[in-house]
């Protein structure tokens, strides 16, 4: 174990002299990944409109006029939404509103108790519970004469950890979902360590930044979507997967610049 932690220090200390030069991008970037997927949906819907009427009034048996409407709401609350999170304004709004995007486009496209498209999403709304803990501590820093309360700490603290839960459920996924192989089997476990390592927050900024690397190799090598042609069938499935994986690292990289939070192993060691 003391060669490990030698280790994963170490790395640590490169990670954090290569990553100097980007860090006070890191937020900003983490922000605009996390909400990408809203943006490009809200995009794609406007673009199809006719082809996601057709789909809510055939196949989900929507009623004259609430798909226009349903579909109407979704493109604004995302675009508001997301530009809200990007800005850091109203954080607190913004983060329910794109939450129930996620419960009503599950509902409304019938994708409730599909895996994949659940543990996605759950991971998703775990990278809006850490951008929404991101924004409770910056207010939380601004209080006059630097005391929060008591109960501010504590949101905070609880949301961090439910994120950090939430954000490696996409893994679960990748682990149970599809045929196993021996390539699969072992990136499988890779993946899992890093999954218990950010759950129970040790090493989570290291964890968090091997799972970024793992995803971002992943995702161009899995959801290619710009090879198909645009009239492929499988192609909007390949993007819509592609920027929900950039929004999941989005989350994984506000991990990185803020930390696990008060309820990890990594806090619990600096308070000895």
């Amino acid at each position: 174990m003391e060669a490990v932690k030698s280790y994963t220090d170490k790395f640590e200390q490169v990670l954090d002299t290569v990553g100097s030069p980007l860090k006070p991008w890191l937020p900003g970037i983490a922000r605009f990944l996390l909400v990408v997927t809203f943006l490009e949906d809200s995009l794609r819907i406007c673009t199809q409109w006719s082809d996601q009427l057709w789909f809510l009034q055939k196949h989900r048996n929507f009623p004259f006029f609430t798909a226009e409407l349903f579909l109407g709401l979704n493109v604004l609350v995302m675009l508001v939404g997301s530009i809200a999170a990007i800005a850091r304004k109203n954080t607190e709004y913004a983060v329910p509103a794109l939450f129930l995007v996620i419960i009503s486009q599950s509902l409304g496209y019938g994708l409730l108790f599909d895996a994949t498209f659940f543990f996605r999403n759950v991971s998703v709304a775990g990278g809006l519970l850490m951008l929404l803990a991101e924004s409770m501590s910056a207010k939380r820093r601004t209080i006059f004469a630097g005391l929060p309360s008591l109960s501010e700490t504590n949101k905070a603290t609880y949301l961090q950890l439910f994120g950090r839960i939430l954000l490696v459920f996409l893994f679960l996924s990748f682990i149970l979902v599809g045929e196993f192989s021996a390539l699969r089997v072992a990136v499988s476990i890779v993946a899992l360590v890093g999954c218990v390592m950010i759950v129970v927050g040790f090493k989570a900024k290291w964890s968090a930044w091997m799972l970024v690397t793992f995803l971002s190799i992943s995702n161009v090598v899995l959801n290619n979507w710009w090879n198909l042609h645009h009239n492929h069938p499988q192609r909007d499935f390949l993007k819509y997967d592609f920027f929900q994986t950039l929004s999941i690292m989005g989350g994984l990289l506000l991990l990185t610049n803020m930390g696990p939070g008060g309820l990890s192993m990594d806090e619990k060691k600096k308070a000895f």
